[in-house]
Parts: C-alpha cells; sequence; structure tokens
C-alpha cells in the first residue's frame, strides 16, 4: 500500500484496489468515497473520489505520511453528507481525523507518523482562514511540525477543485517575509521565572504562558518584566496560590 501511494501512479493503484475488492480487506473507508456529490462552485471535478484521485495523481515523489494524508483528508465527508442551503459535510474534519487514527493503527502506523497524518487531516481546513487570523494564531499555525506538508496538501487540494492559491500564496510569502525569531521567538519568561517570584506551579502555568506568548507573537509584549506582570495577572485571576516561603 505503502509503495502504491508513494512510486507513482497512486490513482490507478487505489483504483485496482478498489476493483479488485483488496480494499475491503485493506481500506474499506475509501470505498465509501466514491458517488459522493460535492458543491460545484467549489468542487467543480465531481465527487469526494474523483478529487481525492486527482490529488493522488498531482503528488511528486511524497513522503509516506503525506501521501496518506491525501488519501484520507476527505475520509469524513461520506458519513458527514448533507444538503440544506447546498452540500454540505458539517464536521466532516473532526470525523476524518478520528477515523485516520483508527485507520493508521489497523495499518501499524508508528505514533509519529499517526499524529502527523491526523493533524494533516485535521488542518487541511485551517489554510481557508488565514486571512482572519491574528498574528500570534498565523504565526503558531506557521511553525506546526513539518508544515511543508501541510502546505503541499493544501496545494494539491485547491488544484484538484478550484484552482485558486490565495490561501497558499499568503502563507508561503509570510514565511518568507518573517524572521526565524518572528515566527518562534526566545520566550520572555518560563515556568521556572513564575515559580522564583513565588507561584506554585499548577495547570494555569499554561494558560499564562501561552498569553504571554500570544502577546508576544502580535508585537504587544517585549519586556520580561512586563511579561511578568501580565503572567502574574493571569495567575490571580486563575486562583494560584503564592509561596510565601518558610515560616517563623
Amino acid at each position: 500500500l505503502i509503495l502504491v501511494l508513494t512510486e507513482g501512479g497512486a490513482p490507478l493503484g487505489v483504483r485496482f484496489l478498489m476493483e479488485s475488492n483488496l480494499a475491503k480487506s485493506i481500506l474499506p473507508e475509501i470505498l465509501d468515497l466514491a458517488g459522493v456529490p460535492q458543491p460545484p462552485q467549489f468542487h467543480p471535478e465531481g465527487d469526494v473520489l474523483t478529487h481525492t484521485l486527482i490529488m493522488l495523481g498531482m503528488m511528486e515523489s511524497p513522503n509516506l505520511e503525506l501521501a496518506f494524508g491525501v488519501l484520507l483528508h476527505d475520509v469524513g465527508k461520506p458519513s458527514t453528507y448533507e444538503v440544506l442551503d447546498r452540500i454540505r459535510f458539517n464536521n466532516h474534519v473532526k470525523v476524518g481525523t478520528g477515523m485516520t487514527e483508527t485507520i493508521c493503527r489497523r495499518l501499524r502506523m508508528s505514533n509519529d507518523q499517526t499524529k502527523h497524518i491526523q493533524r494533516l487531516v485535521s488542518d487541511h481546513h485551517r489554510f481557508a482562514s488565514v486571512f482572519e487570523m491574528r498574528s500570534s494564531t498565523l504565526k503558531r499555525f506557521l511553525r506546526m511540525p513539518r508544515f511543508e506538508d501541510h502546505l503541499e496538501l493544501h496545494r494539491l487540494d485547491c488544484l484538484a477543485s478550484h484552482g485558486k492559491l490565495r490561501g497558499y500564496q499568503f502563507c508561503v510569502e509570510t514565511i518568507e517575509t518573517l524572521a526565524p525569531d518572528e515566527i518562534r521567538p526566545e520566550p520572555l519568561i518560563t515556568g521556572d521565572d513564575l515559580i522564583a517570584v513565588g507561584y506554585e506551579p499548577g495547570p494555569a502555568f499554561k494558560i499564562a504562558l501561552k498569553e504571554v506568548e500570544d502577546r508576544q507573537l502580535d508585537g504587544f509584549l517585549s519586556d520580561a518584566t512586563e511579561a511578568l506582570r501580565v503572567a502574574g495577572g493571569i495567575l490571580d485571576r486563575e486562583g494560584t496560590t503564592v509561596d510565601a516561603g518558610p515560616s517563623g
């Protein structure tokens, strides 16, 4: 299956698996992609299977995770298909992410492979929101592990449907424009700094440190002293206790 998906001829290979009935034992989920219609204004190419096969055919020497991400990115659509004001697939990303984990476990993928393929499936629709993302959210998105695979899946997804690459180009240009330390700056403070001023470690540390980094990524915070003040305010509000030190 890995060779079929990664060494060229993936659409023909997948078709053969389906027509020979082998897919029923190996990947029965892909059988359900056939005949599932999509809104023509976004997918003039046809049903979910046609869209997926076109993407598979455009891959160039993909790694294993990208190939499976392409194959499974819309696997949640058949079970979420409904016609309202138009054809919709509400929650298909969430459903597909869960199905992807089941499939990867069945195929004995490693934990790292499974997590990356799941991320490719779960995040492939986020590109539609990149223009509205606040700076911190966008930077966190762009610095995801192996983001180049997310970019490539999105590029193929667009080319196999409406053909518009605005989101893809925006992300590429943003990455080229931002310096590495703008996307992943040195932390202004750490948990050790919070402990040093008397706060006891707890779940609120994560909330406080994320808010500090968000403000740093948004360009509103650049001073460690101010960062401690912001974090302290959050910890106080969350009810985190301050260690008063030894008594007596």
